[in-house]
């Protein structure tokens, strides 16, 4: 399996461009510089804008993270291109397919966006087809999606009686809890699970349907077109399966061989997780139990589902004859770093699913493996629900879904490699590009993650979760006093001399030159790494897995 190549640029012209000259037509402007020349919204969009105009969308992009003034201008139901395969366009669908349930979730967000995604849902889905939509209000804090947001739902009940629901929480409970709702109101025979910032559109709904209808035990996710935050047009992205790192963060990746080898991009794949974006089968879902409640704030609860799915007697796939737009943005509506949750949520699916192999995320996240502090929550409950349905062992998910996992087994320490010498400083992967690793005040970041494994082989500057990426190892040249980091497979293949003598606490010595990586002052009284002779210099792993 090789890295995924994500974005299939169109070609075709701009049509939020034209959208956006058609509703803004006044009388020729004199030219006016840009008063935010670094901001993100600026650097392609807002030419012609007076000073009010664009200080009204800095402020809005500030809040939003995407380009709300614009939105604000633009059709509720403009027509995106179509950018289904054409071998999908040729499917015919039963109209005997399971009725829908539209779950779409928020958080302060922009009132036209909202009412955006409702319209192109009502627009695209056959009206036989939707039973709800069901918006979930995180406990926002704008006044707009208060009276303004049912005012338009009640407009929408002049067309449609009854077929907007709301739900709205009392104080903030997070995307996972968020889910749990619209789960919970919904009364369709299938679920969908969105996003409040997108737009469906047109076949959306009936490749998810029929899929579902064909084995209620498999989960769906369409492919997600991107929306530029900038000027909100939207780019065709080529179907990918959604895999995860050892963090739990989302990836995307290529499908399965046997998949490429059909040549056919209107069939399903599978996938080993869900991006956050899915359809169920709703009592399907309830059986293997929900989401899981004890997942806070943002992060990793789409990973446990796609893991418990698999394990618990169901399957993932992507039907990319199915197209959501969904709008990127600059930053989450929770919080501006969701590490720590991200963290936390992923150290307790790891808990509960993963077996032996939890270890990797403690890993991944740099975290001791004993006595971490980091509350998880009660899980006992989730554990009696894995004995209940008699679910499968992660290594059956290692070995039969998601095999291009790197299991990380020969490890023995991981985290900051330090110096007794020199305890404030860290071994770090310094410059990138380049490959030259340097002394560096310790601040735990990626950089200075390191790894000792049995091979004994030191890693610099984090480690990759996947077997189709490549990390990078500390090399002795073999001539001169400057250390290199290498591709760790062109160091194998090349008989680099990058297997090194290690004992905890006691000198790191290149089991091929003899010499050993030590510090010493440079020309401007810097302490910087070496390769010399050894001189009884020691350094310490921080975390160790196995004694060394």
């Amino acid at each position: 399996m090789v890295a995924a190549k994500l974005i299939e640029v169109s070609g075709q012209k701009n049509p939020t461009k034209e959208l956006f000259s058609k509703v803004n037509k006044e009388k020729p402007k004199t030219a006016v510089p840009k008063l935010y020349p670094n901001s993100f919204l600026f650097t392609k969009w807002g030419d012609g804008l007076s000073e009010e105009e664009q200080k009204e969308a800095e402020g809005l992009f500030q809040i939003y993270g995407y380009n709300a003034f614009l939105s604000n201008r633009l059709p509720l139901d403009r027509k995106l291109q179509d950018t289904r395969d054409n071998r999908c366009l040729a499917k015919n669908y039963s109209k005997d397919l399971p009725t829908v349930s539209v779950v779409l979730i928020y958080v302060n967000e922009a009132l036209s966006v909202i009412q955006r995604a409702i319209r192109s849902i009502i627009t695209h889905t056959p009206t036989h087809l939707l039973k709800e939509i069901i918006l979930v209000d995180d406990y926002s804090t704008y006044n707009d999606l208060g009276k303004p947001l049912q005012d338009h739902v009640d407009e929408i009940h002049i067309e449609r009686p009854g077929l907007i629901k709301k739900v709205w929480h009392k104080q903030q409970m997070g995307l996972s809890q968020s889910r749990i709702s619209g789960w919970e109101h919904a009364t369709a025979d299938v679920v969908v699970i969105l996003d409040a910032h997108v737009e469906a559109t047109v076949g959306w709904a009936e490749p998810l349907l029929a899929r579902i209808k064909a084995d209620r035990t498999v989960v769906v996710s369409p492919v997600f077109d991107k929306v530029h935050y900038d000027d909100l047009h939207m780019e065709r992205y080529l179907p990918f399966s959604h895999g995860f790192d050892w963090q739990l963060w989302c990836t995307y990746e290529s499908f399965s061989a046997e998949w490429l080898k059909m040549e056919d991009e209107s069939q399903p794949g599978k996938s080993p997780s869900i991006m956050g974006i899915f359809a169920a089968d709703r009592g399907f879902l309830g059986e293997i139990g929900g989401l899981d409640g004890g997942m806070t704030v943002y992060g990793g609860e789409n990973v446990e589902l796609g893991i418990r799915v698999w394990l618990c007697g169901g399957s993932v796939e992507v039907v990319p004859c199915s197209r959501i737009a969904h709008i990127e943005r600059t930053h989450k509506p929770y919080a501006p770093d969701l590490s720590s949750a991200m963290r936390r949520n992923a150290l307790r699916v790891a808990d509960i699913w993963m077996d032996e192999y939890k270890e990797n995320v403690l890993v991944a996240w740099n975290t001791p493996l004993k006595d971490h502090g980091i509350d998880i929550g009660d899980v006992s409950e989730r554990k009696k629900l894995r004995e209940k349905l008699q679910c499968k062992p992660f290594q059956w998910y290692l070995d039969n879904v998601y095999s291009s996992l790197e299991t990380w087994g020969n490890l023995l320490g991981y985290g900051a490699l330090q110096n007794t010498f020199l305890k404030s400083y860290c071994v770090d992967q310094g410059a990138v590009p380049g490959n030259i690793p340097v002394l560096y005040e310790c601040h735990n970041l990626q950089s200075q993650n390191c790894y000792y494994n049995t091979d004994g082989e030191i890693i610099i500057g984090g480690i990759k979760s996947h077997k189709y990426n490549n990390n990078h190892c500390l090399v002795d040249p073999g001539s001169g006093s400057t250390p290199t980091l290498q591709d760790c497979q062109v160091g194998k293949l090349n008989h680099l001399h990058m297997h090194w003598d290690f004992k905890q606490g006691q000198a790191i010595m290149n089991k091929g030159t003899n010499r050993c990586l030590e510090v010493a002052q440079g020309e401007n009284s810097f302490y910087e790494l070496i390769i010399q002779k050894c001189s009884r210099q020691n350094w310490t792993l921080e975390h160790v897995i196995r004694s060394f």
